[in-house]
């Protein structure tokens, strides 16, 4: 059963397996990882696990997917940079490519759109590419409706996310 972890050093060797399987650049959405991050070396992993923390207190929120000690893809929650947002969207994922056709996607955006209730938004913004089917069901899956494709090749969809389940009324 797959469950969603906040970043942390002692996934380092599971981390770079799932990095090697996304292949040569830096592209895993969801990871917060930028072109200036080492994530080889011990160290340089921990300095990147040590900002994607730091960011937290920016409203950035990110979770790796795990089953069974590797690391299966990267969830993120981006609450305070308001330009990121409208580029971006506020949640980005992403699903290594060995472990994609299983719903891992649909499962961590359901258990992330939660964390945005429970940060206090009722609406979230995502983005992926126009030709990005995959990504677009699993938006939809997760009530995701179409709001244009502009003139950039991206998909904006949103979600309308309600009241947290049991809080009652708002």
């Amino acid at each position: 059963m797959p469950e969603l972890i906040g970043p942390t050093v002692r996934a380092h060797s599971a981390w770079l397996e799932a990095h090697d399987d996304w292949g040569p650049g830096i592209h895993e959405d969801g990871f917060g990882i930028h072109p200036s991050d080492e994530v080889r070396s011990p160290a340089g992993f921990a300095a990147w696990v040590a900002r994607l923390d730091a960011e937290r207190a920016g409203g950035a929120v990110y979770r790796w997917i795990v089953e069974d000690g590797r690391v299966l893809g990267g969830i993120a929650l981006r609450l305070g940079d308001a330009d990121l947002v409208r580029r971006a969207g506020h949640i980005g994922y992403g699903v290594r490519p060995s472990a994609r056709g299983r719903g891992l996607g649909t499962w961590a955006l359901g258990r992330m759109l939660d964390e945005a209730r429970a940060a206090g938004l009722d609406r979230v913004r995502l983005v992926c590419a126009a030709d990005n089917t995959a990504s677009a069901r699993t938006i939809e899956r997760n009530g995701g409706v179409l709001e244009g494709v502009p003139g950039t090749g991206a998909a904006r969809y949103r979600i309308d996310l309600g009241p947290t389940p049991g809080a009652g009324p708002r």
